[in-house]
């Protein structure tokens, strides 16, 4: 048997107890806030079957508020985050909902901040992994496995192309992608997986594209492994 990375072997270094209601948990709401782009002034978040279950006597509301303020999955505060996140001024509401997800740890986020919103919704699948299955209403999927661009632009034709050939020349390689879009020559969503971190010059020259309205980098490798 292969395995796809060390999760699938011994699974992450977290605060417990469960890989899949905490470590999963806080990496969600990283990629949510990374989504946002900065601390959350409020979250919103819907908990969906096993969460919406469970969520208090396995600490999942504690590893989604320390996932809200940018804890990594072994941060030693992730007890306390409710604290934490009352200090800074964070507003914080949990609701459960009856509605059939795709998964059993479903959780959906309404993040605000003085600079704007986003929503997202994705699923701890095991090991501390997740899934994530829309942002802002778009149906993308991507595993924050890799970093990711979470590119919003229009609808119009040679978009990918110039996309694509920015990161080729950039040197970055193209892992996996997924693209929705509300209509023909409407709002769109590609989101993009890459073999390495996207340099500023690269992700500048993306964002000079014609017809690009918002680029979102997602990378929530722990500090400890990055170089």
């Amino acid at each position: 048997m292969r395995f796809k990375d060390v999760f699938s072997i011994i699974g992450p270094s977290m605060i417990g107890p469960s890989s899949s209601h905490t470590a999963g948990a806080v990496r969600l709401a990283r990629v949510a806030r990374q989504l946002l782009g900065e601390q959350p002034d409020k979250a919103e978040l819907t908990l969906y079957g096993s969460f919406a279950d469970t969520y208090m006597g396995h600490g999942t509301d504690l590893a989604l508020i320390g996932g809200l303020l940018d804890f990594d999955t072994d941060d030693p505060r992730i007890p306390r985050a409710a604290e934490v996140a009352e200090a800074l001024g964070v507003e914080i509401a949990f609701r459960t909902s009856k509605e059939k997800a795709d998964h059993p740890n479903t959780v959906g986020f309404l993040l605000t901040a003085q600079q704007g919103s986003v929503s997202m919704r994705g699923a701890s699948i095991g090991g501390g992994n997740i899934e994530i299955h829309s942002v802002n209403q778009f149906d993308v999927k991507f595993t924050a496995n890799y970093p990711t661009l979470v590119i919003s632009h229009q609808d119009r034709p040679g978009m990918i192309a110039g996309i694509t050939t920015v990161l080729g020349r950039g040197g970055i390689n193209i892992g996996f992608m997924d693209l929705d879009r509300k209509g023909r020559d409407g709002d769109a969503m590609t989101v993009i997986e890459i073999d390495a971190p996207v340099s500023e010059n690269v992700l500048e020259e993306l964002k000079a594209l014609p017809m690009i309205q918002e680029i979102q980098v997602v990378d929530i490798a722990e500090r400890g492994d990055k170089p």
